[in-house]
C-alpha cells in the first residue's frame, strides 16, 4: 500500500524536450561510414597514397630486375654468374624493398586512422 497518495510516480511517454547537443567537432569517421562525398574523398586519398607507394616499389623493381636479361645477353658464357646474381644478388634488395613497402603502407594507414579517429 502506498504510504502517501501524493507520492505517486509519473511516467512521461512523450518526446524529450531538450534536443541532443551535437558534439561540436567534426567527425570524419561518420563521413566515411555514411559514404558521403567527403568520406569517399578520404578513402580515395588513402587508396591513391597506397597506389603511389606500390608504383614506386614496382618502378624500383623494374629498374633492378629489368636490365638483368640484357646483362646476361652481353655475357652469354657466364652461366655461374647468372645463378649468383639471381640467387644471391637479388634476394637482399628484394627483401629490403618488401620491408620498405610494408612499413610505408602501414605508416600510410596509421596516418589515415589518426586523421579520422574521434578525439
Amino acid at each position: 500500500m502506498p504510504q502517501d497518495p501524493t507520492e505517486r510516480r509519473v511516467v512521461v511517454t512523450g518526446p524529450p524536450r531538450r534536443a541532443r547537443r551535437s558534439s561540436g567537432y567534426y567527425r570524419p569517421r561518420t563521413e566515411i561510414d555514411e559514404q558521403t562525398t567527403l568520406g569517399h574523398t578520404y578513402v580515395r586519398s588513402l587508396m591513391r597514397i597506397q597506389l603511389r607507394t606500390g608504383l614506386a616499389v614496382f618502378a624500383v623493381l623494374a629498374l633492378l630486375i629489368g636490365p638483368i636479361p640484357l646483362v646476361f645477353a652481353v655475357a652469354p658464357d657466364a652461366r655461374r654468374l647468372e645463378w649468383a646474381v639471381l640467387g644471391f644478388g637479388l634476394y637482399p634488395p628484394l627483401v629490403l624493398l618488401a620491408r620498405w613497402y610494408v612499413r610505408r603502407a602501414e605508416r600510410n594507414e596509421r596516418d589515415f586512422v589518426r586523421l579520422v579517429e574521434d578525439r
